[in-house]
């Protein structure tokens, strides 16, 4: 309880504000302000209104209560003491979430683009040779951010929905002898889950590292990060991890640490910068963490949350769980009459199934009529599978059958309702 001379002065200063108020008025202070030309926007004078849809799209996902509550907690500063203990708990949330003991293991303030971006700024020099895997979208982000930074890249590619064996990979990595090779492990753009087995032995063999992209992923398909050889990995927090958009795990092998703390040059993004992030997160052994940026402090709390939860259902149970309702979904729209994308099961990604755009149909008034009508949000494709595929995400929270019969009852009636051509 406040004392009550405080409480005394509290009370005098709130009656002088009137009064000094009125007093900047009369010495001219408000004629000042007629530089103000650009009133409140009316938009603004209103409450924020969104609708709740359900979002069974590629992401991001709906956030359980449990990790809304988390988020919504009052903020403490980014550098206190406790921000930092729950910073050291995030860490170890991804060390499980990714099967590493990495000590070079955080989380960026930003989407999974900021950790793909600063994956290759931090490992790449402008000059040096890159081999980057494209079967999708991720693949042609990642071909572009490291050809913006000066690398000389160099791509193997499959038409949406390939997959590359280890044959043809290891025969470009001869061929190139890039430093850093990139591989999408759950390829969202068309539902495919990539094989990774010893691609990381091959990598290493070839003195390359491997970085992978486990965005669409994490927590719905196997993935062991320092069993598999994987030198950098990362992922978003807003699939199935079910957190709000905006912070994105991601982890560094020894090897890859190596290779980023003995650059020439230093990295092209001092946002990304990991010679600081490295000490904002406590993994550089120094005693005192130094300001770097603001990070987000909510998205923090709401990123633990999700790690949490997924430390209490356990990985494998994760992991079976996806497969499962996935499975169910599958054989549903299969009874629908539908065609699914990816023909081979093994390579289907749990947590994004894509199904061929059923013959006839226009695929944005498909979409448009079950958003309008269920509140169902499907997407369409994405980069080089737009107009061949409609996407459909069930993750984390959202993984569930009676979920998975929403979705097909959705589409049911649209295909009922939407017109089809008759050519």
């Amino acid at each position: 309880m406040m004392p009550r001379s405080v409480l005394s002065r509290c009370a005098r200063l709130t009656q002088q504000v009137p009064l000094e108020s009125a007093r900047s008025t009369k010495h001219g202070v408000h004629r000042g302000m007629s530089s103000v030309t650009i009133p409140p926007p009316a938009c603004m004078l209103r409450p924020l209104e969104a609708p709740y849809r359900y979002l069974f799209g590629p992401g991001p996902s709906n956030v359980p209560p449990r990790i809304l509550a988390a988020g919504g907690r009052p903020i403490i500063g980014h550098m206190h003491s406790e921000m930092f203990g729950i910073m050291n708990d995030i860490k170890k949330g991804i060390q499980y979430a990714f099967q590493t003991s990495n000590n070079m293991t955080l989380a960026m303030s930003g989407s999974g683009h900021t950790a793909m971006e600063c994956a290759v700024f931090n490992i790449v020099e402008p000059g040096e040779s890159v081999l980057v895997a494209i079967n999708g979208i991720w693949g042609e982000r990642v071909a572009e951010i490291a050809e913006r930074m000066g690398a000389k890249v160099h791509t193997l590619f499959k038409t949406p929905g390939g997959h590359f064996t280890n044959a043809e990979i290891e025969q470009a990595l001869a061929k190139h002898k890039p430093v850093l090779f990139f591989l999408t492990h759950g390829e969202s753009s068309v539902g495919l889950v990539h094989p990774v087995d010893g691609v990381g032995d091959i990598c290493h063999k070839h003195n390359c590292l491997l970085l992978v992209d486990s965005v669409a992923s994490l927590g719905a398909a196997p993935l062991l990060m320092d069993q598999q050889n994987i030198d950098i990995l990362y992922t978003g927090s807003q699939k199935a991890l079910n957190a709000p958009p905006g912070t994105a795990p991601i982890s560094f092998s020894e090897r890859a640490c190596h290779k980023m703390f003995n650059r020439k040059t230093k990295p092209v993004s001092y946002l990304l910068d990991m010679t600081h992030l490295s000490n904002y997160w406590g993994n550089d052994g120094k005693p005192v963490r130094i300001y770097h940026h603001t990070g987000p402090v909510s998205g923090f709390f709401a990123l633990r949350e999700s790690l949490a939860i997924l430390a209490e259902m356990g990985l494998e149970n994760s992991w079976s769980h996806h497969t499962e309702v996935a499975e169910y979904l599958w054989k549903g729209l299969e009874d629908l009459g539908l065609k699914l994308f990816i023909k081979d099961k093994d390579l289907r990604l749990p947590s994004v199934t894509t199904i061929a755009i059923p013959e006839g149909y226009d695929w944005k008034e498909l979409l448009a009529y079950i958003m309008k009508h269920h509140q169902i949000e499907f997407t369409g494709g994405l980069g080089p599978s737009v107009g061949m595929v409609l996407r459909i995400g069930l993750m984390g929270y959202n993984c569930n059958k009676a979920n998975a019969a929403m979705v097909l009852a959705a589409l049911e009636d649209a295909l009922k309702q939407c017109r089809k051509s008759k050519a």
